[in-house]
Parts: C-alpha cells; structure tokens; sequence
C-alpha cells in the first residue's frame, strides 16, 4: 500500500473518531443520568419474630419429654455460664421450668463457616413467644405475633346437637361454647330441638395465615321454640355487652342452669315419692344428674350466707344470697371450691362446689333450688330480671349498627342436611 495513502486513511480515522467523541460524551452522561435517579427495586425482607432473617439461618423444633432450655442450647454448644446467666434474665419474664412438651421452638444461626447461635425462641402458644438474645448483651423479651381477625358467617339446622350441627357444617365446634356464653341466659342448649337453626357473624383469629381459635361473636339470630332470638354485641363506656334488637340485654341475672348436666332425673314437686325414704314429700327443687365432680356454678352474684353439712339429708351445701328478693342452694355436694367460706362474695359463673352423691342420694347429682322472698319456686320457670338495657345515649348508634348486623344475618340462608332452606 502508499505510503502516502495510508497517512491519509490515519489522518480521516483520527478526524472521525474526534467528531465522535462529544456525542458519546453525551451518551454517557445521559445514561449515568439515567442510572442515578433510577428507583430501586424493593426486595421482600425475610422477617420472623421481628428480625431480619436474610443472612441468617432458621432451624426449628419442638420441646421433647423431659427437655429443658438447658438441653436445647446445649446442644448448640452455648456453654453452662451463659445458660446460667439467661434462665437468671429470664425469671422476671418467663419461668424456663414452664415450658411444655410439644411446643415449637426456633434457633436463628449465623451464616458463617461455624454457624454461631444468635436467637433462641420459644412459643408460649401460636400468638405468644419469648426471644432469647444469645450474643453480645443478652436479652429475654416476650413478643406477639401480628394476629388478624378475620370475619366469617356460620348457619345450621339443630339434627341433634349445636355442636354435632357446626362440624357437620364445616365449622369450628369450638363456635358452639361461644354461642353458649352469648345466649347463656335466653336459651337451655340442653333443651334446643331438632329443627332449631342459627345463623352467627364471628370472628376468627389468624396467625401467619393460619385460623387458630374463634374471637368475638359479633352478631347472630338462634331461631327457639318458634321464636328468633337476635344478639348484637355493642360496647359503651361501661363495657361489653350482648343485646336483642330492641336493645335489652340478654345478660340476666341468673345463668340457665348451674351446671353442664345430663338430665334432669327429678322435678320440682309438691308430692314426690322419694327414692330412698320411699314416702311421698316435697320435692322443692331440680335434680341434675351429672358426672361425679362436675363443677358446680353460682347462677349470679351473691354472697354466701351458709355453707356446710345438711341434716335434713342434703349432704354438703351452698346457700347464696343474691339480691334483696333471690336465694339459691346447691346440694349434695362432693366438696367445695378452695377457699369458699361463709360469707364470700362470688360472681355470676364462679365454681361454688362439685357434683357428688352425699346425704340421702341415689346417685351423683346436684339438687338444686331458688327461693323467692323465702318461698320455693321452680327454677325451670323462674323469669330471671334483666340486666341494663342500651344506654339512652348511645341507642342511636347501637340501633345503626343493628340494623347493618340484622341485614346481614337475615340475607342467611339456613340449610338442613335435607337441603330446606329455613332462611328469611
């Protein structure tokens, strides 16, 4: 090639690449323009008990029989002095010498070529759980986990038994002794019949997206012996309560019925034969034949005015004073609540004794009676007055929320298992 010619062809390539270069000077700011202001993509943290697990490592397990905290952290070579020093930091927190087979525990472990244990935890439940710091200053604290409660709808037909009724239908049995508590003082869950149905809003309680036990019921209609009976949970200043649609608390005085019982095996009668004395002689009360030790509940307030030993056949007993008019006693007694004495003052629910078969008895059962200013009455058929109603100033706002609930539950479409739809 000329030489002549190839100082030509340098002298054009140099020409170009100058006329070139301001524009890629622009090139690359702009886009180092573009990368400065550019958003960062967020990245999803792997968070468990409040820390940030991303480098981390998560083993888990649950405490074996007989296994202690000292076992466990053992095992991960933490040495008996730091043991010692954290069972000391956790007493005020939690008692180490609690903790129950079969609850899960997590150890969070560095990443390096040794793994170094950094974060004990243990479960109290599915919500509760205590974190021990194992490195640098060591720490015991109680955290919860974030807990939601979540609104479901349940429905059914009486075949034979509330509870028999929710698990057929896909349901929490354990809505059954929620429903109880609210209705307690309207309806004898031993008494409902094949046809009774329910409608009920509640709550159910989430753990990492997990059901893990019922919360509030939040509303619900229990259709009874041809009636439906509404609740409507509403809280004022004054608490918590449960009302009907007209605002009247369905919190009585009195619960139902003293006990969880079989059957009743005797009446209330002016001329019974008596089991054991074979004469006929008032029967001034019910029998309620349940299991020996069956836990024995006041029906309301009182105080108790005596206790002791009956005479007259009635074994151990209770009498509870529970207003200027009210009387109940509660008879043939295995024992008593620790505690109890004559004049304690008791709440409505609180375990007074348990079901036994002492004095002049066939059985295991509780003899049961009321007295109204003095005289007998039948506990079947008492009426038991009413708590408070809704306050006057907050009827407004109970009545809106009401009307929202009641919508709501009579939208229900009850389903037998024969597939009638009861529902309004």
């Amino acid at each position: 090639m000329n030489k002549k010619f190839t100082i030509a062809l340098i002298a054009l390539i140099s020409l170009v690449l100058l006329a070139l270069i301001p524009y890629l000077i622009g090139r690359y700011a702009d886009n180092n323009e573009d990368v400065a202001y550019t958003e960062p993509i967020p990245v999803e943290q792997h968070i468990e008990y409040g820390i940030n697990c991303d480098s981390l490592t998560v083993e888990r397990g649950v405490v074996r029989k007989n296994q202690s905290l000292s076992e466990i952290l053992s095992f991960y070579d933490i040495g008996s002095e730091i043991i010692h020093q954290i069972a000391s930091l956790s007493r005020p927190v939690f008692d180490v010498r609690k903790m129950r087979v079969g609850n899960p525990y997590t150890i969070i472990l560095s990443k390096d070529t040794v793994p170094e244990p950094l974060y004990f935890i243990y479960e109290e439940d599915a919500v509760s759980y205590v974190t021990y710091k194992l490195k640098d200053q060591l720490k015991v604290e109680k955290g919860q986990k974030p807990l939601t409660r979540e609104t479901r709808i349940a429905s059914g037909v009486i075949e034979s038994s509330l509870w028999n009724s929710l698990v057929e239908n896909g349901n929490n049995p354990e809505l059954a002794m929620e429903m109880s508590e609210v209705y307690a003082w309207t309806i004898d869950f031993f008494g409902i019949q094949k046809g009774d149905f329910y409608k009920v809003m509640y709550e159910e309680l989430v753990v990492d997206g997990e059901p893990i036990g019922i919360g509030n019921v939040v509303s619900a209609c229990f259709h009874h012996a041809g009636s439906d009976i509404y609740a409507f949970r509403f809280e004022t200043n004054d608490g918590t309560g449960y009302y009907n649609e007209k605002g009247e608390n369905l919190q009585r005085a009195f619960l139902k019925a003293p006990l969880r019982f079989k059957r009743i095996s005797s009446g209330f009668s002016h001329g019974r034969m008596h089991p054991i004395l074979k004469i006929r002689r008032p029967h001034l009360g019910v029998d309620y034949a349940a299991d020996y030790g069956t836990p024995v509940q006041t029906i309301g307030e009182g105080t108790v005015i005596e206790k002791g030993w009956n005479k007259g056949g009635g074994g151990n007993y209770v009498k509870i004073k529970h207003n200027g008019s009210y009387t109940t006693l509660y008879m043939h007694l295995a024992g008593f609540a620790k505690g109890l004495k004559t004049g304690s003052r008791v709440q409505q629910g609180d375990v007074i004794g348990y079901v036994g078969s002492t004095g002049l008895s066939t059985g295991p059962h509780l003899d049961f009676r009321v007295f109204l200013n003095g005289k007998a009455i039948d506990p079947l058929k008492m009426e038991s007055p009413p708590s408070e109603p809704v306050p006057q100033s907050y009827l407004a706002v109970f009545n809106q929320l009401k009307d929202s609930l009641k919508v709501g539950l009579d939208t229900v479409q009850v389903v037998s298992r024969e597939s009638l739809v009861l529902g309004h």
